[in-house]
């Protein structure tokens, strides 16, 4: 019997959905069914482009239906920018390889400028393209400065013509090998400071679109592009000034999400494969899975996968639902791209430590899955990145709350359109939430939930009594250790939102919780060592430790489900 919790190929069935979402899922799992593992393994072996699945994207009408705005759809009723398919076709592409991730990941990012903007030409072709099949390129990053927006070597010329000529180079731009329409970020020369950005559309196909390399040693299409004296017309401005700084900084917003749901998905496969050959593999004259120590890790890595569905499908509703005066997708935004990938590499790592050299074997999906999933928290400006912005929202978050009406699933067939229109990319230290305490109220009589609650309590303490001060603020490093305290807090939350929504079995959240517990104390060990933490928050930091409450029988239980997994699915040769 399938796991309910986890994607399932052979069960696979996307009822939630309206009829031709449920059709496009199921026609590209099938698709990759078809194509079998010895194929899916080969061409990530070889490098290969994707130009067959790129074909029957474009058969099949996949990245219009899912990735034109309803906006730009004209009469085609099932196109529309719906963050909640979005996420499970990320899901289905993590599953399979991240390489056909990485070219739809792209795409969205490509596209992110284009949809805010108001340049009806630059809209009404990029609706096209996507009709025709093509791919997108996102050209922000340049090698000597990275995505330092305010540091942009890319330099417009004016015309003199009411347009520009653009010279510079981008690195690491993916799809800049193939992309029908590259976003550039660059700034005027005649114009000093914000108000000289420019976002702007090149063609990768123009003779003065210089492709140089691929920068990585992969099927993933990571360029390195020059522009020489490239015509940039006024139809091909997307932005100007500070409009452009904010596209950026939104189109991350955007487009930086999907990272969650492809780690799920890798992890899903690797899981499969992991507790079939462990159960299957005989040491001793017993299961490998017989040992307690495997057991554990095996468990452990299928509640942190449990907890990173539940929270990323719950911040779905957040991006949803997310509008001017409900900003609270910004906090949950990072926490995907920091907390759920790095949880991924965790869940990786403790199955590698069950099936050892098997991880390294040609023929296995676990593979490329250990390989694949330590780029996903480095794509978005590393952790540290991800975990100052989180800090930002702290205070508000654990102390001030503000009232809003509760945000149901959605899963309903809307279009997104808000992401579009988020305006000014800034103020977020005065962005309000809800009461986190709430969700942990509804599952106080759960042990383990409970002893988390103690710390996240703690936390609140720790802000009003033992914050850092105007000089710890300036250590990013012991910042950084209160920022994966905060985390964990909200990681904890929208879990247990979701649960409460989806009725998740309690068993699992109790053992997920006391990873978490587990995970709380760790981070607190980290911040008692600091070199600047003074000697309050040290003891602070030690008072915050806690002792997971164990249970010999609910382990039990939600070992057999780990269990269950052995033979569950295996992708067809």
């Amino acid at each position: 019997m399938a796991d309910p919790l986890l994607f399932n190929p052979r069960t696979y069935d996307p009822a939630h959905f309206d009829p031709e979402t449920r059709r496009l899922l199921r026609a590209t799992v099938d698709w990759f069914e078809t194509r079998g593992k010895r194929r899916l393994i080969e061409d990530y072996r070889s490098r290969a482009w994707l130009a067959d699945f790129l074909e029957f994207s474009t058969k099949e009408g996949l990245f219009a239906t899912f990735l034109t705005p309803a906006a730009a759809a004209a009469d085609a009723a099932d196109k529309r920018w719906d963050t909640a398919r979005i996420a499970a076709l990320n899901e289905i592409f993590g599953f399979y390889g991240l390489d056909y991730w990485y070219a739809w990941q792209v795409t969205i990012l490509g596209l992110g400028p284009v949809w805010q903007s108001d340049n009806t030409a630059a809209r009404t072709r990029a609706a096209e393209l996507l009709g025709q099949g093509e791919v997108f390129a996102f050209g922000l990053s340049e090698k000597t400065h990275g995505a330092d927006i305010y540091s942009t070597d890319m330099l417009l010329k004016p015309d003199g013509e009411g347009g520009f000529r653009a010279t510079g180079s981008k690195y690491y731009i993916g799809n800049g090998n193939a992309a029908g329409l590259v976003s550039v970020f660059g700034r005027r020369t005649d114009v000093e400071g914000p108000d000289g950005y420019v976002f702007f559309a090149a063609d990768s196909r123009h003779e003065a679109y210089h492709l140089v390399k691929n920068v990585v040693d992969s099927s993933k299409y990571v360029s390195e592009f020059r522009l020489a004296d490239y015509p940039v017309a006024a139809d091909d401005v997307l932005h100007t000034g500070q409009a452009a700084f904010d596209a950026a900084l939104n189109t991350v917003n955007v487009g930086k999400f999907n990272l969650c749901t492809a780690s799920i998905g890798i992890c899903e496969h690797a899981m499969y494969e992991a507790v079939t050959h462990a159960h299957n593999r005989i040491l001793y004259g017993r299961p490998v899975t017989a040992f307690p120590h495997v057991r554990r890790e095996l468990t452990d890595a299928y509640v942190r996968l449990v907890g990173m569905k539940l929270f990323s499908d719950r911040a779905v509703d957040y991006f949803r639902t997310a509008g001017p005066d409900d900003r609270r997708y910004l906090l949950f935004n990072p926490m995907t791209k920091m907390k759920v990938t790095t949880e991924g590499e965790k869940v990786i790592d403790l199955m590698w430590d069950v099936i050892a050299a098997k991880g390294f074997e040609k023929d296995t999906y676990f593979a490329q899955a250990a390989s694949e999933i330590r780029g996903l928290p480095k794509l978005e400006g590393t952790v540290h990145v991800n975990l100052a912005l989180i800090l930002k929202f702290m205070r508000n978050h654990l102390l001030d709350p503000a009232d809003y009406p509760a945000v149901p699933t959605r899963l309903d067939a809307a279009d997104d359109a808000f992401l579009f229109r988020q305006g000014p990319a800034r103020g977020l230290g005065a962005i309000r939430f809800h009461d986190w305490r709430t969700a942990f109220d509804a599952y106080a009589h759960l042990p383990n939930v409970a002893r988390f609650r103690e710390q996240a309590d703690a936390l609140c303490a720790f802000v009003t009594t033992a914050a850092p001060d105007k000089e710890q603020s300036r250590d990013l490093d012991l910042l950084l250790a209160v920022g994966q305290l905060f985390a964990l807090v909200v990681h904890g939350q929208l879990i247990l939102e979701q649960a409460a929504l989806k009725g998740t079995e309690e068993d699992v959240l109790d053992e997920l919780f006391a990873v978490l517990v587990r995970d709380y104390s760790a981070h607190a060990v980290e911040l008692h060592g600091k070199d600047s933490a003074t000697e309050e928050q040290q003891n602070w930091a030690l008072g915050a430790v806690r002792r997971p409450v164990v249970d010999a029988a609910r382990s039990a239980r939600v070992w057999e489900r780990v269990e269950a997994l052995s033979g569950a699915y295996e992708m067809a040769p």
